[in-house]
């Protein structure tokens, strides 16, 4: 067995002899071990993240700016407000 599957095993073997109530508390602990390993690589996924939301936004319509009126109107339900579908309630 090499050193990793070594540690991986006493690991196991620790858990498997706490009691009950603890185990919550060694999941939030765990949890935390990730949380605090994805910090350690926010900028690869902060780039991804901003190019991912810079994509919503595209159209192939070149300016609206012109039209913001006229596609509010068409979209802004006078008395129940914005919805994503005219049927929808809000």
């Amino acid at each position: 067995m090499n050193t990793s599957s070594t540690k991986r095993q006493q690991i196991i073997e620790s858990i498997n002899t706490l009691p009950e109530d603890s185990l919550s508390e060694l999941i939030n602990f765990v949890d935390y071990l990730h949380y605090k390993l994805a910090q350690k690589q926010p900028q690869k996924t902060s780039i991804n993240f901003l190019l991912s939301v810079a994509k919503l936004g595209s159209s192939m319509e070149k300016n609206v700016s012109e039209r913001d009126e006229e596609i509010l109107v068409s979209e802004v339900d006078p008395i129940r407000g914005w919805s994503l579908h005219l049927d929808e309630q809000v």
